[in-house]
């Protein structure tokens, strides 16, 4: 048995997405896997009784740990309505002693695969492993991340929603003083820019597969020749159709986004299934196409046959 330990973060706002999320991972999971979850939460919310309990009459694959935080980070920079539990993934290595290495994921997410494979990768000579943006096709993301943090892009600028964490090392070379200093500063990227300058260089990059956000699925699609530089044809139709689907942008619960009947997918699947809730979303959003003008359809028309349809 693989016993695969994986770490969330979140507030009660995002229960129901977080859910899904869990539900999509035990789902997707090999009769060989066992994940040992931990949920950080804030002190002020208690999740023991929460809806969560309800994956385990459906999943026997899992075991949850709930650990509150106590005023870490009460004082560290927010904004886009990401809260402070996001910094919550830093103290990973100290607050989960019982592992050496774990994986981290928001719970925007959907899983489609199995996460052992990820689990098991060698990043002993590194503090992390997770996916690079695109940086090297962004002139935008290159000259931020110069100037902002002050850092060059040769090595990547890596999502914070999907992270392998080798704790050891991190607590070996005292790195979690830097993440507490670091969060003290304005970064607009919070986390993700804390984990880039912390660990810069230091960062092993996986496939795109293991955090296909919104933005990183337009470029292995509309700009596939240039992605094929950096990932083999293999790799690209493994994101497309396996990969691990980060709604880093809207939310689908909210709003039609890219990859946005996938989460719908799950979510029928899930414990949290509510038939109302379904048709509210669905019957609001045929209201508000109904009174588009029709070049906003066509453009809707025409972002659903490039990002909405399954890749091959």
């Amino acid at each position: 048995m693989n016993v695969v330990p994986i770490l969330f973060t979140f507030d009660e706002k995002l229960l129901l997405p977080a859910g899904v999320c869990i539900s999509s991972l035990l789902r997707n999971a090999l009769p060989t896997t066992f994940y040992d979850i931990f949920i950080l939460h804030s002190d002020k919310y208690d999740f023991q009784d929460s809806r969560l309990t309800e994956l385990s009459k459906t999943y026997p694959n899992h075991k949850i740990t709930y650990r509150k935080v106590s005023n870490e980070f009460i004082n560290a920079y927010e904004i886009r309505g990401i809260t402070t539990t996001a910094y919550y993934r830093l103290l990973a290595p100290e607050l989960i002693p019982e592992y050496d290495k774990i994986l981290y994921s928001d719970v925007d997410v959907i899983f489609r695969e199995d996460l052992a494979q990820y689990f098991n990768i060698d990043i002993s000579d590194y503090y992390m492993a997770g996916v690079d943006n695109g940086s090297a096709l962004r002139p935008e993301v290159q000259k931020y991340i110069k100037k902002k943090l002050g850092i060059d892009h040769k090595y990547g600028h890596f999502y914070s929603g999907n992270l392998v964490i080798n704790s050891k090392k991190i607590i070996e070379d005292n790195i979690i003083p830097k993440f507490r200093e670091l969060a003290k500063r304005d970064f607009h990227q919070q986390d993700m820019d804390i984990i880039n300058i912390a660990c810069y260089g230091k960062i092993k990059a996986l496939p795109p597969a293991f955090c296909l956000t919104n933005y990183l699925t337009e470029l292995l699609v509309t700009r596939k020749d240039e992605m094929l530089r950096y990932f083999n044809e293999e790799e690209i139709a493994h994101a497309l159709n396996y990969g691990i689907v980060h709604y880093n942008g809207p939310k689908p619960w909210k709003q039609f986004c890219v990859n946005y009947d996938i989460w719908w997918e799950y979510y029928r699947k899930s414990p949290y299934f509510d038939e109302k809730f379904y048709f509210d979303f669905y019957n609001k959003k045929q209201d508000e196409l109904d009174q588009l003008s029709l070049w906003k359809r066509i453009k809707i028309l025409v972002r659903w046959f490039v990002f909405g349809r399954k890749k091959g």
